[in-house]
């Protein structure tokens, strides 16, 4: 069995575990994900054999004492052969590190990695109830603005103004002259100015989630399309129903419909 380890983000482990999930898929071994076993409990492999606290804690244990071994990778474009040999040598060892990346066998087994990221009804249930009471629009447009450590990482490169989100955001709706354009606006933004928004989004329907994580990443895989800052959490969220994706490379760009992306060929360029 693999288990696997990092300590990334939500929507990092996701994406980490699936590429080691579709390795182990097709050397028909046991994969379990110790991050969803005590953490994140929104989505149906928390349900799954092993994804418990106890073989988290025997899994952590068993490592950090040498009863079994580690595997890491961490470097980018590496030749991942000497470790993929050893996890095919070992009947039990962990494997962590950002770098795990098999995006043709990803691509195989996604339907299965979907099955297994399915939300749990008590996500689901409280966004469909929101949904379903609002007016039917012809377009739902969700956005994702991600600050927090994004004023550091990268050099500050992808943390963006309200101004710079409200561009893209703005050009989508006059795009959609003869259409009732919903916006809906989630992010890790706390003192997020709605009001600005509100204000400067008057031709649209403006709304900001306040659920957690879990219900804002469903939320936004409901929406017809996707925007924001380069991040695994829009990216995770257009991988549920292969929602159209622009990420804000460069927040001057003018917007199109060639802007918008997909899971399938955005996920082979994560940072």
């Amino acid at each position: 069995m693999i288990f696997v380890r990092d300590k990334g983000r939500m929507c990092n482990n996701i994406l980490q575990y699936g590429h080691l999930y579709a390795w182990g898929r097709e050397h028909g071994l046991t994969t379990m994900s110790m991050r969803f076993a005590y953490k994140y409990q929104y989505f149906h492999i928390c349900d799954t054999p092993y994804h418990n606290p106890l073989t988290y804690v025997c899994a952590k244990y068993a490592a950090k004492w040498g009863l079994i071994p580690t595997v890491s990778f961490h470097e980018k474009d590496a030749d991942t052969t000497p470790q993929e040999q050893q996890m095919l040598r070992h009947r039990f060892l962990v494997a962590e590190g950002w770098e795990a990346r098999w995006y043709d066998l990803f691509l195989k087994y996604k339907k299965e990695i979907l099955a297994l990221f399915a939300f749990r009804e008590r996500v689901t249930q409280p966004v469909d109830q929101q949904l379903a009471s609002l007016p039917k629009a012809d377009l739902r447009l969700g956005v994702h603005i991600r600050r927090g450590d994004y004023r550091t990482w990268n050099g500050g490169r992808y943390f963006y103004t309200d101004e710079q989100y409200l561009r893209p955001i703005s050009q989508f709706i006059s795009q959609h002259p003869d259409q009732r354009v919903q916006v809906f606006i989630c992010g890790n933004d706390p003192s997020l100015d709605k009001e600005f928004f509100t204000h400067r989004l008057s031709s649209a329907e403006v709304y900001f989630p306040e659920g957690n994580p879990g219900q804002d990443l469903y939320l936004l895989s409901c929406c017809d399309y996707l925007m924001g800052a380069p991040s695994t959490f829009s990216l995770v969220a257009s991988m549920y129903h292969d929602t159209p994706l622009y990420w804000i490379m460069d927040a001057e760009a003018p917007l199109t419909e060639t802007s918008f992306g997909t899971f399938d060929e955005l996920f082979r360029h994560i940072l």
